[in-house]
């Protein structure tokens, strides 16, 4: 069948071309009747019509899409991220892509040297880690590029995050409130700023509540599953334990719970830790230790990383000088707060039968988890 083109729509629906392209518009900004958008729209779906975007992308200079790169796709946070920029940009008439660096500056540095070669509009980006010359190099070249959750040195980007060191601040002291007082920080890649201010919350808390930490109860490392689990092994082979310990993120959380599983029942019955981490989930009341998340306003970065995005594309087309190209690059950071969500009482991680119910010293074989990282 012939495929069926613009100039066919607007014969059909005896209007002009430049009424054709006004109407179906990707940013939904063309001035037209409602009477002459359902006319159109009726005949476009009679004819089976689709747009030729690389024809509308070579005329407009615009892909109309936004790329983001991601550490990982298996996080919670960053699909939670992802959403909410999907809902901005849709309002707004763009497309999303998705990619993962896999936690590697190298293969960041391939995923967005192919999505520039994309020509996408702009792009969003959690990084790797902390060189960020690619990053510079790119917004350098005149695109757009928002980073969101982490920064990096001598890279004068916008920037969407939490106020991680506030919310470290706030879930250590809320254990303090609780009598708490040997509390232990599990997690973190300090060349990450996101890990690095966390920290320093933590460590802003213990100081102001008059409390040295003890350096061997501080576990860095990386921010995955498997460095939660051995930061908390480490800790259990301690002969003198903390009584609560902060995680630096989800994942780091989740390792951590995973080696508390692996006690067996009269660990439970003498001691239970506590767990004060990061990222709040729908799964997070199943998390036993887990006394305090300090939640995020993922959906909220993704529409503020969006929308800086956005003005940054529109203060590009509007360019014109030298002058006015330097104004595309220059860093503005927004920070959004996160809240303190409690969650098991004392009382319900001491129970005994809590620990009947899970059989902790089993529970790892049964489902299928592995022993060790």
């Amino acid at each position: 069948m012939k495929r069926q083109t613009i100039r066919d729509v607007a014969a059909a629906a005896g209007v002009s071309t430049a009424t054709v392209s006004r109407t179906l518009a990707p940013d939904k900004t063309g001035r037209v009747s409602e009477d002459t958008r359902r006319l159109v729209f009726s005949v476009v779906e009679s004819l089976g019509y689709r747009t030729n975007h690389a024809a509308r992308s070579l005329k407009t200079r615009s892909t109309r899409t936004i790329a983001i790169v991601a550490p990982e796709l298996a996080n919670d946070f960053f699909m939670d991220l992802a959403e909410g920029m999907e809902g901005e940009l849709d309002a707004h008439g763009y497309t999303l892509l998705i990619a993962s660096s896999a936690n590697s500056g190298e293969e960041e540095k391939k995923r967005l040297s192919v999505l520039a070669d994309r020509m996408v509009d702009g792009m969003v980006v959690i990084p790797a880690g902390a060189r960020g010359a690619h990053l510079k190099a790119l917004a350098g070249r005149g695109v757009p590029v928002v980073l969101v959750d982490r920064l990096v040195e001598g890279v004068d980007l916008d920037a969407v995050l939490s106020d991680n060191e506030a919310g470290a601040f706030e879930l250590t002291r809320a254990l303090l409130a609780d009598g708490y007082r040997r509390i232990a920080f599990v997690g973190g890649d300090i060349t990450i700023s996101t890990a690095r201010e966390r920290l320093s919350g933590f460590g802003r808390a213990l100081a102001e509540g008059g409390i040295r930490p003890e350096p061997d109860w501080i576990r860095l490392g990386g921010m995955g599953v498997e460095d939660g689990y051995r930061g908390m092994d480490a800790i259990l082979k301690f002969r003198r334990r903390p009584e609560a310990l902060v995680a630096v993120n989800l994942l780091v959380h989740l390792g951590m719970e995973r080696r508390l599983l692996e006690q067996n029942q009269r660990f439970w019955e003498k001691e239970a830790m506590v767990i004060a981490g990061f990222d709040e989930t729908v799964y997070t009341p199943f998390l036993p230790a887990c006394r305090y998340t300090a939640a995020q306003d993922a959906v909220g970065m993704g529409k503020q990383a969006v929308q800086r995005l956005l003005e940054r594309i529109a203060l590009k087309k509007n360019a014109a000088g030298p002058e006015a190209a330097e104004e595309t690059i220059g860093g503005q950071i927004i920070r959004l707060p996160v809240k303190i969500i409690r969650h098991h009482s004392e009382s319900f991680l001491k129970s005994r039968s809590l620990s009947r119910n899970f059989s902790f010293g089993k529970a790892a074989s049964d489902s299928g988890w592995k022993s060790g990282p």
